[in-house]
């Protein structure tokens, strides 16, 4: 069993999760509740497994805060 790090943000315009995978092109998606969206996920990355195992082009690191001004 393989494990990858989402992303998720929530879109101020439709109020729905958004999803991704760092560096792995393809995946990412969206849904109404984090738990769909795990679900969703999930279901991306079997379909695009189903190819093989991709290249990942970036690793996720973490989050930083930044303060200006």
């Amino acid at each position: 069993m393989k494990t990858y790090t989402a992303v998720v943000e929530r879109s101020p315009e439709t109020g729905l999760f958004v999803g991704f995978i760092p560096g792995f092109p393809g995946a990412h998606t969206q849904a109404e509740s984090l738990d769909e969206l795990n679900v969703n996920l999930r279901e991306v990355l079997s379909l695009l497994l189903e190819d093989g195992e991709p290249q990942i082009e970036a690793e996720f690191v973490g989050t930083q805060l930044v303060h200006v001004g």
